[in-house]
C-alpha cells in the first residue's frame, strides 16, 4: 500500500492512505538513502509504501520503502554538525514568515534559509507578518527589507492574521499546492494557519517579553489538508539555521544577484572576497547589491555557524540601521 506521510514524531509516522485513512506506522529496519546523512530518514511529505500489521488491537503499519523525492529542504543538525535534519519533502512552495521585532528576523537568517531553498530547488516567498503592530520605525525597516528581496526577484507578501490583511492573497498562492510554513518561533505560523482555516485550532503562544523570542508550539512538522484545495506543512520554529556543507565555489550560485554577474569576474573561480576585478564587489560599491546580502555570503563562506547560533539577532539589525542612515 502507498501513502503520504503527514506527521513524524521520530519513531512513529502518521501516513494517509490513498483511500483517505490515517494509519500510524513505524519503519522497517534502518533506511539508508544514498548520499543523505540525516537524523530522520523519513520526513513529512514523503510518499511511502507500507504494510498493515494485523497483530495488535489497533491497525498499525510498517513502512518498507520511500519513493524518490521531488525535493526536500534541510538544515544542519545543531548538535551533530556532520548530519542534517530533513524538515520536509516534496514541497511546491515555502513561505518564510518574517517579523521585524516580535521576534526579530535578521537578514542573515533569511539569507541562510534562501540559500538552502535555492540549493534544493524550492521556490520561497517571504511573508512579512504582524504588519498591524508596526510603528513608523518598524514599518520603515520592514519596507526596506522587502525592497532588498524584491529587487533580487523574491516574491513578498505583507499579512496580518488579526486584521485578516493579505490572507486571501496568500490562500490563492497555495491552491493546488503543497506549501510549507517556516520561520523563527513566535513569528505567527500557527496563528496564520488558524486565520486561513479556523477549524484546525492549532496551538499558539505569546512572545517571551524577556527574550523577545517565541516559544515553541509546534514540536514536530505536520501536514494539514485545507478546505480550499491546498496542503500545508507547519514546522517547528527555527532558532538558528546551520548551512549544510557546500563547496565554497558553489555558494555564490545560490545568491541570484551574484549568479547573474559571476561570469563577468576576471577569474572563473572567483570567491568575490579578495580577488581583483570582481564583478560582485564592483556592483557592491555601486549599491547594485545589498551589503546585507554580501555580509551573509561572507559568513556562509567562512562557515560561521557556531557564532551565528549564539547571536542570531543583533548584529544584522545594527548594520541594517547604519545602512539606511
Amino acid at each position: 500500500m502507498t501513502g503520504l506521510v503527514y506527521k513524524s514524531t521520530g519513531s512513529w509516522y502518521t501516513v494517509k492512505s490513498e483511500q483517505g485513512d490515517f494509519i500510524e506506522c513505524r519503519m522497517k529496519g534502518k533506511f539508508r538513502i544514498k548520499g543523505i546523512k540525516s537524523t530522520n530518514p523519513i520526513a513529512v511529505g514523503d510518499i511511502v509504501d507500507y504494510e498493515l500489521e494485523e497483530s495488535s488491537d489497533t491497525v498499525t503499519g510498517t513502512i518498507h520503502k520511500i519513493h524518490d523525492r521531488k525535493n526536500y529542504i534541510v538544515r544542519k543538525s545543531v548538535n551533530l554538525s556532520h548530519q542534517m535534519h530533513i524538515i520536509a519533502s516534496n514541497i511546491d512552495r515555502v513561505f518564510l514568515l518574517v517579523t521585524i521585532n516580535n521576534p526579530p528576523t535578521t537578514f542573515n537568517f533569511i539569507d541562510r534559509f534562501l540559500v538552502t531553498a535555492e540549493a534544493y530547488g524550492i521556490e520561497t516567498i517571504l511573508v512579512f507578518n504582524k504588519i498591524d503592530t508596526f510603528d513608523d520605525a518598524t514599518l520603515d525597516e520592514q519596507l526596506y527589507m522587502q525592497h532588498v528581496y524584491q529587487e533580487i526577484g523574491y516574491k513578498c507578501l505583507r499579512v496580518s492574521s488579526t486584521e485578516m490583511k493579505g490572507i486571501e492573497e496568500l490562500k490563492e498562492m497555495m491552491i493546488g499546492k503543497v506549501s510549507m510554513f517556516s520561520g523563527h518561533s513566535g513569528v505567527g505560523k500557527s496563528t496564520l494557519v488558524n486565520a486561513m482555516e479556523p477549524s484546525l485550532h492549532l496551538k499558539t503562544k505569546t512572545i517571551s517579553e524577556a527574550s523577545k523570542q517565541g516559544q515553541h508550539t509546534t514540536t514536530f512538522a505536520e501536514m494539514y489538508d485545507l478546505s480550499f484545495d491546498a496542503k500545508i506543512i507547519d514546522t517547528p520554529g527555527i532558532k538558528g539555521f546551520g548551512i549544510v556543507d557546500m563547496d565554497a565555489a558553489e555558494i555564490s550560485g545560490y545568491f541570484p544577484e551574484f549568479f547573474k554577474l559571476k561570469e563577468q569576474c576576471k577569474f572563473n573561480n572567483c570567491l568575490h572576497k579578495d580577488e581583483p576585478h570582481c564583478a560582485i564587489k564592483a556592483a557592491l560599491e555601486k549599491d547594485e547589491i545589498a551589503w546585507s546580502r554580501y555580509r551573509s555570503y561572507l559568513k556562509i563562506l567562512e562557515g560561521d555557524d557556531e557564532n551565528y547560533r549564539t547571536d542570531i539577532h543583533n548584529e544584522d539589525r545594527i548594520i541594517s540601521d547604519k545602512t539606511r542612515e
